[in-house]
């Protein structure tokens, strides 16, 4: 055999070789699933050895740089149950879960990030609502069926097409227009559990005349003028499956007026806003089928104005 016949078949089988190993560290939908599973079965258990990740590994909670092992690693007492929401991306090596588990015994609405690269967890976000209100735990027990359900083959979106508009919803928001995203008449959002949209009509010209609207109607009566600016928004998760994205994002608040004025609702000029300037950093999943935002499901707190968001010091 001619020595560069040889070179090239010995060249051609090390590159077959490399290329199954590197596709054999590829995350698919279960296994990015079941690394949500393992890595919140180790945060319980207060033992991050239990999970594989990486000697680099950049881990960020509620905007603050941490190690493994400390925040919400000292402190989980019970993983979610009934109410849990997955979106993995093995596209992206990425995934996002939603979530309602105890700290310390009580409930706390849970936001997760994970990346993988080569098999082990690169970046870890923990987004964590405490102190949620009583009256909101009613919807937090299990999650809406529509998110867990998935979208039939032939009414799939493109993954591309889905994150963008998921990113289209922070637009229509600070430019106070429900026409710039794509919303279904039946859109219903909840956030920390509180229903905000599609509630029943309220009798009283108020927060309650808004919260009877759907998601594009409410939007546009500028109930929503406070939030100058989303930003950064890191929609980079999806899921063509289930029709769901899942986005992360810090909506900066200057609260330069203590209200906001009202368009298009009799009887209702303005809603008092009293409050300090303030940053919401915020998780949300969108459920996209045929094109539109159907249901939406956000969670957030309160931090400081303009904060950071944690990944810069942990450089991202």
């Amino acid at each position: 055999m001619h020595p560069i016949t040889r070179s090239a078949i010995i060249l051609g089988l090390a590159g077959a070789t490399l290329c199954s190993a590197a596709s054999a560290v590829k995350c698919d939908r279960a296994c990015l699933d079941k690394t949500v599973d393992t890595y919140i079965a180790a945060l319980v258990a207060h033992d991050p050895s239990q999970v594989a990740f990486a000697t680099d590994v950049k881990f960020v909670e509620n905007t603050v740089p941490m190690k493994p092992g400390e925040g919400l690693w000292k402190t989980a007492s019970e993983g979610p149950t009934t109410f849990k929401i997955y979106v993995p991306d093995p596209v992206a090596q990425q995934v996002g879960l939603l979530g309602v588990m105890r700290e310390g015994g009580k409930p706390i609405q849970f936001g997760l990030r994970l990346k993988l690269r080569d098999g082990k967890i690169i970046e870890a976000e923990h987004l964590i609502a405490r102190d949620l209100r009583e009256t909101s735990l009613k919807n937090l027990q299990s999650a809406r069926p529509a998110f867990l359900a998935t979208v039939p083959p032939g009414e799939r979106m493109p993954r591309d097409k889905m994150l963008k508009i998921g990113e289209s919803y922070y637009t229509a928001l600070v430019t106070a227009d429900g026409n710039n995203a794509p919303f279904a008449d039946d859109c219903l959002r909840h956030e920390n559990g509180m229903q905000t949209t599609g509630n029943p009509p309220s009798k009283t010209p108020g927060l309650g005349t808004t919260g009877a609207m759907g998601c594009a109607a409410q939007i546009k009566t500028h109930t929503f003028d406070y939030i100058t600016r989303i930003e950064p928004r890191r929609v980079w998760i999806a899921d063509p499956e289930t029709g769901l994205v899942f986005g992360l994002s810090q909506f900066r608040q200057p609260m330069e007026q203590n209200y906001v004025k009202i368009v298009g609702v009799p009887g209702l000029e303005k809603i008092d806003m009293p409050f300090k300037p303030f940053d919401l950093p915020a998780a949300h999943i969108f459920k996209i089928q045929d094109g539109k935002l159907h249901e939406i499901e956000a969670m957030g707190f309160m931090m400081p104005y303009n904060s950071k968001t944690g990944w810069e010091s942990a450089g991202k």
